[in-house]
């Protein structure tokens, strides 16, 4: 199970306080407390520039995947077959693939990915990862799990299609579980990207609504604690 953290010593803004704007706050820090709190208020972390102080934002419009509405193409579907899907396995490896500063917007500095292997190693943040038949982790996504909500924050791939199969993957996780249409994949904001493959925008007080009823809910096995042996989700399956 997750380690319970004491309250961050910092207090957040009411994000539905906010208007129109996507940023609310900057400063505090990255502590394991200081993350869950915001992400429990519709709040996450991303700085605008590295030298910049920690950015906090909740969006005006906010981009989820709906648990049942995921789009799987035929040629998505055929992808799924040549990729077996792994929890939490390789999380820091994930992560620093995600933050590759040859990536185009590029956002994930040093203290981000330190502040969420820390987050990993308390039992919060999980990778889910596709991997080819010859051992080769080939793409994968990462986020916060808390409840019922999954926050996702970035995802990669290395070979074509594999960083939706890791996002298949996770969705074959949140269908399962009970109460699965009141589970909340966070996907921050909606891109063209993502809208391909079901993604919907809410205004931040339906986000709000969603986000009490999903917090309220168990996490689901897969991302329970930690374990000694590598947890499968078995192959992807298109839907």
């Amino acid at each position: 199970m997750p380690t319970e953290l004491p309250p961050s010593r910092w207090e957040f803004p009411t994000p539905d306080l906010a208007g129109d704007e996507d940023l609310v706050g900057q400063g505090a820090d990255l502590d394991p407390a200081t993350i869950l709190a915001a992400y429990r208020k519709g709040i996450f972390p991303m700085p605008v520039r590295r030298s910049a102080p920690t950015a906090w934002w909740s969006p005006a419009q906010r981009g989820i995947l709906p648990v049942t509405g995921l789009r799987v193409s035929r040629s998505l579907r055929q992808s799924c077959a040549r990729f077996t899907v792994r929890v939490d396995t390789v999380f820091p490896d994930v992560i620093e693939a995600c933050a590759d500063p040859g990536r185009p917007g590029g956002w994930i500095t040093p203290e981000i990915i330190a502040a969420y292997v820390r987050l990993h190693e308390l039992g919060w943040a999980h990778s889910v990862e596709a991997w080819t038949p010859e051992g080769q982790l080939a793409g994968g996504l990462y986020g916060l799990a808390i409840g019922g909500l999954f926050a996702g924050e970035s995802m990669f791939h290395r070979v074509r299609d594999a960083s939706k199969v890791a996002l298949v993957g996770l969705v074959d996780i949140l269908a399962k579980e009970p109460d699965a249409e009141r589970r909340l994949l966070d996907l921050q904001w909606r891109t063209p990207h993502l809208a391909s493959l079901g993604a919907i925008e809410i205004p931040r007080a339906e986000y709000l609504a969603r986000l009490d009823q999903a917090l309220r809910l168990p996490s689901p096995p897969a991302f329970g604690g930690r374990t000694e042996e590598p947890r499968w989700a078995g192959n992807a399956r298109g839907r």
